[in-house]
């Protein structure tokens, strides 16, 4: 490292100047992003409601002449629903229920004829990823007793069945031995494609209706998944790739690693390792999955998340702005159904807490978070509905110890369910359903070419 030449006199002035840089420093990071004591539930509470005011200037489905349960562009719908199950999230964590009437509210607008998320006006874009995310929220509403809808409207538990009796009917065995699509629908783009994210959303949903119904057939389904992910490639030491086509039996898998994925799996694994009294086969896989998050850390800031697929490169897209979250959510999650990975999670949370909240210093207010964290105070210019999400959900993260564990059908569940939901529809989700647009999609839904510079050098995925 070259230094640059000082004088005598310089050379003894350093140590005052050095002082006085940090004082400046430290200033500034006490007067950038949001205050957080990540030891105090207030301070923690008051960053959350901030954030959480924040991102819902972006969300417009509760204005006169707009669409509940829809975010407007650049958004997909699959984003909305997973914005709900951020918006459960701060409720369970905080107990500020001013947005309960809005979650309700779009969550039922938006769950279709067959109330089971298959919307005919999304159909130019469904993912079964995409109509998975609101069916997790749906049963992230069933494990936190959020308040019942309507006794004449689809009720939580029973939309999260929905989603995955219509799901388990496309297990498809024609191409890679088994495995979702990742479109539902032939004519879209990505139809030819089984990717990670929605196979990891079935099996986190089969986990959790599992441990929440008892019900030894959702369990199966979740081996079934598992291992299916596995043999196919997708699961390789613990590391999630992205996927491959169907086209080529399945033989193409496209390496490229996201947060979400390995969180969707840690998740799904914790609640199996529950739901088998805490079995060394869960366990080993748990611990695995969690293990092999480290590549989700950076190595210059330590225990700071980052999108490593993206980020450093500068070409993360808006769907990727908010995979932190979900990762972010689902190790919390991940504590109360496994205890044992508490200490070990909170690890990661605290200082990944601490960076996002220094992040969150944009916009004319001041408080607008971006994506990179290792940044801290120095705002990265990036804003949106995916960044608020993220720093949502590792600051309210915070609070786990403090909340309840996931209540169940046996013990303080109040959501009615329906194990034939969503198996009955006349929905045909085979059928041609207009004309599809091939737009970009990103995240849950595009077909793109990036550039991946860290060791693998050029690669064209699909970003699922």
């Amino acid at each position: 490292m070259a230094t640059l030449p000082f004088s005598n006199h310089q050379r003894r002035s350093l140590p005052w100047l050095s002082s006085v840089i940090w004082i400046v420093f430290s200033i500034s990071q006490l007067c950038a992003g949001l205050q957080l004591d990540l030891d105090d539930p207030d301070s923690i509470k008051a960053a959350t409601r901030q954030i959480t005011y924040d991102m819902m200037k972006y969300y417009d489905g509760n204005v006169t002449g707009r669409v509940p349960g829809n975010l407007p562009d650049p958004y997909y719908w699959w984003q909305c629903g997973a914005m709900f199950g951020s918006l459960l999230d701060y409720y369970y964590y905080t107990g500020d229920d001013q947005y309960n009437d809005l979650i309700t509210q779009g969550m039922l607008h938006q769950v279709g004829p067959n109330d089971d998320y298959m919307t005919p006006n999304q159909t130019k874009t469904t993912g079964n990823d995409d109509q998975g995310f609101w069916g997790l929220s749906a049963l992230s509403a069933a494990e936190q007793a959020f308040p019942n809808p309507p006794e004449d409207r689809p009720q939580w538990l029973a939309l999260a069945q929905a989603v995955f009796n219509t799901q388990a009917l496309r297990w498809d065995t024609q191409f890679c031995g088994g495995g979702l699509r990742w479109q539902v629908f032939t004519l879209n783009v990505g139809y030819d494609y089984k990717n990670t994210i929605s196979n990891g959303v079935f099996f986190n949903i089969a986990a959790r209706l599992a441990k929440y119904t008892g019900n030894q057939t959702y369990a199966d389904w979740a081996e079934r998944v598992y291992d299916w992910t596995v043999d196919v490639g997708f699961i390789q030491d613990f590391h999630f790739f992205d996927g491959a086509h169907t086209t080529l039996n399945c033989n193409d898998t496209n390496r490229v690693q996201w947060t979400y994925n390995a969180g969707v799996y840690m998740l799904g694994a914790a609640n199996m390792y529950n739901f088998t009294d805490g079995s060394e086969k869960w366990k080993a896989r748990l611990d695995g999955i969690f293990n092999q998050t480290s590549m989700f850390y950076s190595p210059n800031v330590p225990n700071v998340m980052f999108e490593q697929a993206c980020e450093p490169y500068g070409t993360c897209n808006t769907d990727n702005f908010s995979f932190k979250a979900y990762l972010a959510r689902w190790m919390a999650a991940t504590t109360k159904v496994a205890p044992y990975m508490y200490d070990q999670v909170m690890e990661k949370i605290r200082p990944s807490a601490a960076a996002a909240a220094l992040q969150c210093s944009g916009g004319e207010s001041g408080t607008l978070c971006g994506m990179k964290w290792t940044d801290g105070a120095k705002w990265d210019g990036t804003t949106g509905v995916g960044q608020q999400m993220s720093a949502l959900e590792i600051m309210q993260s915070l609070l786990v110890s403090r909340v309840a564990a996931p209540v169940t059908q046996e013990a303080g569940g109040i959501s009615k369910g329906d194990p034939s939901a969503g198996s009955s529809g006349t929905f045909d989700p085979t059928a041609p359903q207009g004309t599809i647009q091939q737009k970009d999609r990103v995240g849950a839904g595009i077909l793109t070419t990036l550039i991946l510079v860290s060791g693998i050098g050029s690669a064209w995925w699909m970003i699922s």
